[in-house]
């Protein structure tokens, strides 16, 4: 059944997509994910963090970013504040180091907002690669390139796989969940 195929590789790709964006959100822990969403002005056009320095975590609650060219220091320094991460770099010439504050409860309460928009979103394009296959079945059983059993049997693997990867996501949401929310 080549129509389900493809709509369990979109699917995948959103469960992906998901995974890399519940990772750019604080849990209270240093990780360098935290960093993926910052853009830096460098030569000439604005840069991912990461093709301008790297970013390591030498403690628990300390990222350090080690840009590859120096000159580029409060470049960087100012695209992590714009960033709006809530996060205060310190600059000592050579590295920035960036403290990760302990989150509040009320802080974790908006990443927590913030986890179930994500999770919406994940959602709605697990929900479009099921229109879209559903769509091409339809046609193929309309066209008599597939009889209209045939058609049934892919439109109920095809919301059994749309079911499975709503699951997916609600677990992932969970625990994503019980990470900000503990202390």
């Amino acid at each position: 059944m080549p129509n389900v195929e493809d709509a369990r590789k979109r699917m995948d790709e959103a469960l992906e997509a998901l995974r890399r964006e519940f990772a750019t959100v604080r849990t209270g822990k240093a990780t360098p994910a935290l960093l993926d969403t910052v853009r830096v002005d460098a030569y000439g056009s604005k840069m991912p963090l990461n093709q301008v320095a790297t970013v390591s975590t030498p403690e628990p609650s300390m990222l350090v970013v080690q840009p590859f060219d120096k000159s580029l220091l409060s470049e960087i320094e100012r695209g992590i504040q714009s960033a709006d991460l809530g996060l205060n770099p310190a600059n000592d010439g050579n590295i920035i180091r960036v403290p990760i504050p302990p989150l509040n409860e009320e802080r974790r309460k908006e990443y927590v907002k913030l986890l179930h928009k994500m999770a919406e979103e994940g959602r709605i394009s697990i929900r479009h690669a099921r229109r879209t296959v559903r769509e091409e079945i339809q046609k193929l059983v309309k066209d008599h390139e597939i009889g209209e059993d045939e058609g049934r049997r892919r439109e109920d693997a095809l919301d059994k796989l749309t079911h499975d990867y709503s699951e997916k996501i609600d677990d992932l949401l969970k625990r994503k969940e019980e990470e900000v929310m503990a202390i």
